[in-house]
């Protein structure tokens, strides 16, 4: 479940949640869930929370930061539990993606689930009426992303001015995403007086100014190093050629270990390209970006938890939503130009107390990329080269040969030795082709120019016709020289054309002057 990762799970312990002064409602919950120890940020931010004071969170990703801010949240409205007013919200908690959304609903209710709260999730990508229909009876926690919230207040679906508790979750990934302005929009429409939950993995120099402006004397949690990677992660890099990563990671894959793998592109089409290569070599694979509806992301997500699909392929906007547990491996197929991607790339696996592993394919572009993430993250990560490797470079050769003739063995090119059930041998028997005609060799030429000369001599032996002698007098079978029998048809227009002579259209007929057809009757 997200938010409460990692935790320690022990009989009879459930006392550690009771000293932070959690409702009896929630506590029940939780034990349902079998989580009885909080990790080091719920421990030391839950506390600080329900005391009212405003939170800056920094913590890796995957150590129970949802649950830091949820837990004290739905505490709050355990104490308070006030309807909220038509069209407006008491608890607003920003998500840069619409999976991260959907797993911060989930979780409210999971642990509120004996509160009788009402929660509504509120991103892009799916229907508004139903949106729009359960904030005008109003809710206790709106959970949503930015755009189609500022959409909601723009069109006076949604006020935010009785908002008590403002979360911003994932800030470093807002600013990658572009969302600062529209955050300070949104605030823009809250009320002065409220308690504002800021959490981040990294903190770079513009997330440390909007944190500045946002927050008014802040209790600081930092349960890891900024931009540190999880120690639980066995990270490596692979030195290898553009042209080969296809072929590595297809190799990668065939680890038994790997059992479960998330591969992060750097575009929305190479997610794709990287699926449909991995499902031709009979790996279960699908695909999740921006550009999917958001029905084909869940559908592929609930695979992918579900086991139903080995291998996910995702971007970095995908990233940050992805809360799966058992992930043995992340490949970075591309890096990301964004050095605190990485972090956040590497933290979906090693989840609840496992291991993983984690591997990045660089080429020879990417090695500055390479370099920035190793500044930020502070350590020299392990590598080896795979360049220039000859098994690669073979298999590589072999796919494309398989996917030119759509997964045939290879055929000959000339057609002579192809079989003739192959659409090769077609293409080549076609007199039409081109590319029959690029490799015609000299002695079809030189029957062409014999068949060109044969047929001149036939147009010179053949009488001379005259105009008295075009039209031919109906023979005996009654034919009209085409090889089908005369008609009626036939011998009205002999009759109203005598010289054989190509009729006149009728529309240049209409077209030409009184004048000029005097001047051509006179001269006929």
């Amino acid at each position: 479940m997200c938010g409460v990762a990692g935790p320690i799970r022990k009989k009879n312990t459930i006392m550690n949640f009771y000293k932070l002064g959690l409702a009896a409602p929630i506590l029940k919950a939780l034990e349902r869930e079998g989580y009885t120890v909080p990790t080091p940020i719920q421990a030391q931010a839950i506390p600080a929370v329900i005391g009212g004071s405003d939170l800056l969170g920094i913590a890796q990703t995957g150590t129970g930061k949802t649950a830091a801010f949820a837990l004290p949240i739905l505490n709050r409205l355990a104490e308070d539990d006030r309807p909220p007013l038509p069209g407006t919200c008491r608890v607003l908690v920003l998500s840069p993606t619409r999976e991260l959304a959907a797993q911060i609903g989930e979780s409210f209710r999971v642990y509120g689930h004996h509160l009788g709260i009402k929660i509504a999730t509120v991103f892009g990508g799916v229907a508004y009426r139903p949106q729009i229909q359960k904030l005008a009876r109003g809710v206790d926690i709106l959970v949503a992303t930015p755009g189609r919230l500022l959409d909601h207040v723009a069109q006076g679906k949604v006020s935010l001015a009785e908002t008590e508790v403002f979360v911003l979750d994932e800030a470093d990934q807002m600013l990658d995403l572009g969302f600062l302005k529209p955050i300070r929009d949104i605030v823009a429409h809250l009320p002065a007086e409220r308690q504002n939950l800021f959490f981040s993995a990294t903190m770079p120099r513009e997330i440390s100014k909007l944190a500045h402006d946002l927050l008014t004397d802040p209790v600081k949690i930092s349960v890891a190093p900024a931009a540190s990677t999880v120690d639980r992660v066995t990270q490596r890099v692979i030195h290898i050629e553009r042209s080969n990563k296809l072929a590595l990671l297809a190799a990668l894959l065939d680890d038994p270990d790997a059992s479960r793998a998330l591969i992060f592109t750097r575009t929305k089409r190479g997610a794709d390209r990287v699926a449909r290569h991995l499902e031709a070599k009979e790996i279960r694979a699908a695909a999740i970006h921006g550009n999917k509806s958001q029905r084909q992301r869940e559908q592929a997500l609930g695979a992918f938890r579900r086991a139903q699909t080995r291998v996910l392929v995702a971007t970095d906007i995908a990233a940050r939503g992805i809360d799966v547990e058992g992930v043995s491996h992340v490949v970075n197929f591309d890096l990301p130009e964004v050095p605190e991607a990485y972090v956040h790339r590497i933290g979906r696996t090693a989840r609840a107390g496992a291991v993983g592993t984690a591997v990045s394919l660089c080429d020879k572009d990417e090695r500055k990329l390479l370099r920035s993430i190793e500044r930020l993250t502070r350590q020299s990560i392990p590598s080896e080269n795979r360049c220039n490797d000859g098994s690669l470079a073979a298999g590589k050769g072999n796919d494309r040969q398989q996917q030119g003739n759509n997964g045939r063995p290879w055929q000959p090119e000339n057609s002579a030795d192809a079989p003739q059930g192959t659409d090769r041998g077609k293409r080549q028997a076609d007199p039409r082709s081109k590319r029959r005609r690029r490799k015609a060799n000299s002695a079809s030429g030189v029957a062409k120019n014999q068949g060109v000369n044969a047929a001149v001599d036939v147009q010179e032996q053949a009488p001379e016709k005259n105009a008295t002698s075009a039209i031919k007098p109906r023979n005996r079978t009654g034919s009209n020289g085409r090889g089908q029998p005369e008609g009626r048809n036939d011998r009205r227009k002999q009759a109203a054309n005598p010289s054989g002579a190509k009729p006149r259209s009728r529309a240049k007929h209409r077209n030409r002057k009184p004048g000029r057809q005097r001047v051509s009757a006179a001269v006929a």
